[in-house]
């Protein structure tokens, strides 16, 4: 898959840079690889098995939950930057999932703060989401496990920065979609997937409106992140500002794709808490400089494009 142009000044300042990944082997993480190896970065990339290089990157096996592990890799590599992506992602209300998301999730952010904690310029950008209640939503309750142990992970992010000065910050991303997910609990691939196939996906009301955004453009935010000072002690929106239903989204995937499918909605029971998670991108644009660039229609051809192509 070919990257796109690096953002303005992009490959200037990582050219040469020691830059660590965790959770790079995952749908964000080898976006961002790809992207930062043609920048001229170092790039060291983190995940539970090894991988082949493609894009000139050090492969290392660890688990970010283990700290002890953590500690040698950050030791080793030194890194002036650390974007960390390890994370489990599943939205589902089960009660099975606390322990996992505060082990995997939690657990890593704190490893991960602690071990540059003391290491003078390096900088850490953490993978948020929008599903992490905001201070302007005063008591509104995690809607997850998921959501509660990244709404955790930035409390203790702006600790670390405020008593101890580590340069960390925090995007809270929005849904994100592109070429190369594949995984289909996700609703676009999944539902790209099921067209393509002639199959009928499944869905609830759809009613549930959501900040799509394009991966891309999330990596854009990544590196704008990686390289501003200001960035430092804060949490910013990764999104559009704009939302747009399930079900209008995948009439779109439809007419996309073509074809006589179609949806089955209300095929499946909506999610307690679930609640619009619109990102507000001014503080992002502001100080980061960052903008999406790809709007929901085109991106979603690109996406259905690249299922296509790869015959899936």
């Amino acid at each position: 898959m070919r990257s796109p142009a690096p953002v303005h000044g992009a490959e200037n300042h990582w050219r040469g840079r020691r830059v660590l990944v965790t959770g790079a082997g995952g749908f964000i993480g080898a976006h961002l690889v790809r992207r930062l190896g043609g920048c001229g970065a170092r790039v060291h990339a983190v995940g539970r098995r090894v991988r082949e290089s493609t894009d000139g990157e050090t492969w290392h096996v660890a688990d970010v939950a283990d700290e002890g592990a953590v500690r040698k890799l950050v030791d080793s590599v030194r890194p002036e930057v650390v974007f960390h992506l390890a994370s489990e992602v599943a939205g589902a209300r089960d009660p099975k999932l606390v322990l996992p998301m505060l082990h995997s999730n939690l657990t890593g952010v704190v490893n991960l703060l602690t071990a540059v904690t003391g290491a003078p310029g390096t900088r850490v950008v953490l993978a948020g989401s929008l599903e992490e209640p905001r201070p302007e939503e005063g008591d509104r309750a995690p809607s997850s496990p998921y959501a509660v142990s990244k709404w955790a992970a930035d409390g203790y992010a702006r600790m670390f920065h405020h008593l101890w000065g580590v340069q960390v910050s925090n995007l809270r991303i929005g849904m994100v979609y592109g070429p190369g997910h594949q995984d289909t609990r996700k609703l676009v691939p999944y539902v790209a997937l099921s067209l393509l196939r002639g199959q009928e996906p499944e869905l609830g009301s759809g009613t549930r409106e959501l900040d799509w955004v394009y991966v891309d453009d999330v990596v854009d935010a990544f590196l704008a992140a990686g390289q501003t000072p200001d960035a430092a002690g804060r949490a910013f929106d990764i999104g559009t500002g704009t939302g747009t239903s399930i079900r209008d989204t995948v009439e779109l995937l439809s007419e996309i794709v073509g074809g006589r499918t179609r949806p089955r909605y209300g095929a499946l029971t909506d999610r307690a808490l679930d609640s619009a998670r619109i990102a507000d991108p001014a503080p992002a644009a502001e100080i980061l400089g960052w903008r999406p660039t790809v709007g929901l229609e085109e991106g979603l051809r690109r996406t259905v494009e690249w299922f296509t192509r790869e015959g899936r």
